[in-house]
């Protein structure tokens, strides 16, 4: 049997930082983002099923959001600003991602890989399903804004603006609902949450 680096790659995740030019008073690695991510974006997917007609696969957008970053094991993390400077760059580093995805896939072994496959390819990911995950991440993103402002991080002032825009651009029900029902407890204590 041959040797797979698929897993130890994975592991890797908790290496990259994210927000990286950015002073943080809690740092984030991506396997953290991750988790968050899939948390969240099989709970859009619930509420979107459960309240507004939707008939998505939570667990399968959970699964899709565990991996939406694993590309940027080979591509690092790179700064927002610098992702959508311009469309050519947009557009060329969509290709560098998109060629990522395809080698972590190849890293598993043959008889694994189309079995995978469907939660590393984004060319496989349906809209509904990547609006999902993007709207989850997003959102992820707004929250780490939000807890670095309130801890006086005032770097963060204007990423949470950005995203304030994002999430107006992204909006849709289960969104706002997750937005009402459950962001509010993310600036309270645990005494006030678990209790």
């Amino acid at each position: 049997m041959e040797t797979s680096h698929f897993f130890a790659c994975l592991d890797r995740l908790k290496l990259i930082q994210r927000w990286s030019l950015m002073r943080n008073i809690e740092t984030e690695n991506l396997a953290e983002h991750s988790l968050q991510v899939a948390f969240v974006a099989q709970a859009l997917a619930i509420i979107k099923n459960k309240f507004y007609g939707g008939k998505v696969n939570a667990d399968r957008i959970a699964v899709i959001a565990m991996y939406h970053d694993t590309s940027e094991i080979f591509t690092g993390d790179l700064p927002t600003p610098i992702k959508y400077f311009n469309p050519q760059i947009t557009q060329v580093y969509k290709q560098i991602e998109s060629a990522a995805e395809l080698h972590l896939i190849n890293l598993l072994p043959q008889e694994l890989q189309q079995e995978f496959a469907p939660y590393l390819d984004s060319q496989q990911f349906s809209p509904e399903e990547k609006h999902v995950v993007k709207q989850a991440d997003l959102i992820c993103a707004y929250i780490k804004t939000k807890f670095e402002l309130e801890h006086g991080n005032q770097e963060f002032t204007q990423a949470k603006r950005r995203l304030e825009q994002l999430l107006d651009t992204w909006k849709s029900p289960e969104m706002d609902y997750f937005m009402q029902v459950f962001v509010p407890s993310f600036a309270q204590t645990l005494d006030e949450i678990a209790f």
